[in-house]
């Protein structure tokens, strides 16, 4: 075995075999050196990574536990919001219709109390053709009346007393027909 300042003091260059050809000595310690490593190793470094790798398992796996828990809450207020959409519509529906309906029905009671209004507003101005029918031929007969009694006081030059001019009236009148004036009043 060559000492090692031997090896120091030769060029590396011109001595490379020494790297390749074995060594006793310098395995033994080689060894030694490494056994210490994986002692120092196994007692002090390999427990913390150990401990990191439990740590980020646990990590990861509480990560994936609240993923799980967190997409089942979603998928229920998901199912929750989709209930109430539909709930929301079969309302909104319910809703359209009841105004439909409504719609519909205060258009037909319009309708009624429109067609009520008229048939009123008919029978009121039939009323009041009848009323002014009634006036006209009053007011017809009074003027046949005086017409007769100054025809009559013309024709005969006398006057008449009440009971001659009644009379006179009553026969002009039975022979004048009022009932087509009134009846063509009605149809017009």
């Amino acid at each position: 075995m060559q000492p090692l300042s031997s090896l120091l003091t030769k060029p590396i260059i011109a001595s490379s075999s020494w790297l390749i050809t074995p060594n006793v000595g310098l395995m033994v310690w080689t060894f030694v050196v490494f056994g210490i490593s994986l002692y120092i190793l196994i007692k002090a470094v390999f427990p913390r990574i150990r401990d990191a790798l439990d740590d980020r398992r646990r990590s990861i796996d509480e990560s994936i536990d609240a993923a799980e828990r967190l997409r089942s809450e979603a998928d229920q207020i998901l199912a929750e919001y989709r209930e109430r959409l539909k709930e929301a519509r079969a309302q909104s529906d319910e809703i359209v219709q009841r105004a439909r309906q409504t719609a519909e029905t205060h258009e037909h009671e319009s309708r009624d109390r429109g067609q009520e209004i008229l048939a009123e507003a008919a029978k009121r101005a039939e009323r009041d053709i009848d009323a002014a029918t009634k006036r006209a031929l009053d007011d017809i007969r009074r003027e046949v009346a005086d017409l007769t009694i100054m025809a009559t006081e013309k024709v005969t030059r006398k006057t008449l007393n009440e009971a001659d001019q009644r009379r006179l009236v009553e026969e002009a009148l039975s022979e004048l027909d009022f009932s087509g004036i009134s009846s063509g009043a009605r149809s017009n």
